[in-house]
């Protein structure tokens, strides 16, 4: 599956850094996320590499018919809408884990906002893993791995590192593409 994969990326054009981080526990934030491709891009990346992940997925998606699929790729499903605590249930995950890779878009949606979701920054702090950056360029046609952030505690000073890291990552969809930072330092 690992060629498959590989290949398939390479036949539409795409390439990617093998630069896979050592670390067993972590947050990967994806982005930018703009488009289904997105997902795509996501599987043959971790397929090619043979990463062990999971990751969280809106709930519609893990029905009768379709949630098997994206169970077997590592989907947690989630409902978006009614929070019940999942940055408690995320570290928990991390404290009964010896490995644990959990990728999130923090954008949370390929539409249009002003600003990131929290939730990985919380989950990351509170559980005192590093967040891996991964990127998908849709201008150079790569996908890979930046920096590995050790969180502060400093929303602003943690935050201006992501900002320089994606600051030129450009999705498919550039005009769905979001600032970086979180809803906590939008102005009104």
């Amino acid at each position: 599956m690992s060629l498959l994969a590989g290949l398939i990326l390479k036949l539409l054009g795409w390439t990617y850094a093998d630069n896979v981080p050592q670390v067993d526990k972590c947050i990967l934030i994806v982005a930018p996320h703009t488009s289904n491709w997105d997902f795509v891009l996501g599987i043959c990346l971790k397929t090619a590499l043979k990463l062990e992940l999971s990751y969280l997925g809106k709930d519609s998606l893990f029905t009768w018919y379709s949630g098997w699929f994206f169970r077997s790729l590592g989907g947690i499903p989630v409902n978006r809408h009614q929070h019940h605590n999942i940055v408690a249930q995320v570290v928990d995950s991390f404290e009964n884990s010896d490995h644990l890779w959990l990728a999130l878009s923090p954008e949370g949606t390929r539409s249009r906002l002003d600003y990131w979701r929290s939730g990985f920054y919380y989950m990351a702090l509170a559980a005192a893993v590093p967040v891996v950056t991964v990127y998908i360029d849709a201008k150079t046609k790569s996908l890979g791995f930046g920096p590995i952030v050790q969180l502060t505690g400093d929303i602003s000073a943690d935050m201006a590192i992501f900002s320089a890291f994606y600051q030129n990552k450009i999705g498919i969809c550039p005009e769905r593409t979001n600032p970086v930072r979180l809803k906590e330092n939008v102005k009104p």
